[in-house]
């Protein structure tokens, strides 16, 4: 995967907001069901997902800053930096350049076993520069240096890792974006599995952010013919331009004009079901809190509520008849709405 700064389009010094309106933006840009004609929406979207899972959380930012983890969240391998498997010449020994032999000495010491004695011989460092190691060793010790060598020359070799017959294939991951009406309708959305195949995706009731599924069998292919491995799906809600997801209720913010909040109003308010009339009750004020039953998204029983807060919203421009109402309150020297709060 790529770094997931340049995912996002943002430099390293880029703050903790910055990351979250990146994030939002191309997530709704590249949102598949927005790119249906586009066979690549689904890893793009995917791959922002992945570089906000690493940057998006301050500890994964710092790991990934100070070198410890890749760009896909795994630990880097810190023993043998410079090391690559498969290759000779210095690359092959370059890993073991700052290791005492002694070391190695103390480990194939007490190797034992049958057959004639015979000894072993290696070298650390590049060529010219590198140390020859020479130690004891006995015939019969050759698949136990194979386990311990045979790993980092990619298993080849008598000595190299044997797979376990039967062992089952390695696991995949994926990432599969939602939207709250996805959601709310039940819809089971298809997402690509790094093997190609396509699935359609049934969420439980309750799914959550982040949440990851399951599917058995659906990873890779066992190489020693075992079961394949599982397939692991995070689902990722899409942001929506309305509310805000708070477990199974969402949040919308309701502007309201200043004569509805004072004199009350029934006002039409989207829902995911469609919209709704709400009754704003005369004298609301700005946060005050209007539950909407059952309007949320589903849950293991039944769904979560819709929580709706007024929110006042002023002329853009003056108002005479306003500005005078205004003033006369001032002037009538009303009991201030903060009270003693702030004496």
């Amino acid at each position: 995967m790529r770094d997931p700064y340049d995912v996002l389009g943002l430099g390293r010094n880029a703050s903790e907001a910055e990351i979250k309106r990146a994030y939002r933006k191309l997530a709704k840009e590249n949102h598949p069901d927005r790119r249906a004609n586009d066979p690549k929406a689904q890893a793009k979207f995917a791959e922002i997902n992945s570089a906000n899972e690493i940057l998006g959380d301050k500890e994964k930012r710092g790991q990934f800053d100070r070198g410890e983890i890749d760009a896909e969240g795994k630990p880097r391998f810190q023993g043998f930096e410079g090391f690559r498997p498969g290759q000779g010449g210095q690359g092959a020994h370059a890993g073991f350049e700052n290791i005492d032999p002694r070391a190695f000495a103390d480990i194939f010491s007490g190797l034992g076993g049958g057959g004639g004695a015979r000894r072993f011989r290696f070298s650390t460092g590049g060529p010219g520069g590198g140390r020859r190691v020479e130690t004891g060793g006995f015939e019969g010790d050759e698949d136990v240096l194979g386990s311990i060598f045979g790993g980092l020359s990619g298993g080849r070799g008598r000595g190299g890792p044997r797979a376990a017959a039967g062992a089952p294939g390695a696991e995949t991951r994926a990432d599969v974006a939602v939207t709250l009406e996805d959601i709310a309708a039940g819809r089971k959305p298809k997402v690509t599995l790094p093997s190609g195949k396509t699935v359609q995706l049934t969420l439980p009731k309750g799914v959550a952010d982040g949440q990851v599924i399951r599917l058995q069998g659906q990873g890779q292919a066992s190489l020693s013919g075992g079961a394949p491995g599982d397939a692991l799906v995070t689902v990722r809600f899409v942001p929506h331009p309305l509310y805000k997801v708070e477990g199974s209720d969402l949040r919308l913010d309701l502007p309201v004009s200043l004569d509805e909040a004072v004199l009350g109003a029934k006002i039409a308010v989207p829902t995911l079901s469609g919209k709704v009339q709400v009754t704003v009750p005369p004298h609301s004020s700005s946060g005050r809190v209007l539950r909407l039953k059952g309007r949320g998204l589903p849950k293991q029983a039944g769904h979560g509520d819709l929580l709706v807060t007024p929110r006042i919203v002023l002329p853009d421009k003056a108002d005479g008849e306003l500005d005078a109402l205004m003033r006369r309150w001032r002037d009538e020297k009303r009991p201030s709405p903060r009270g003693a709060l702030f004496d």
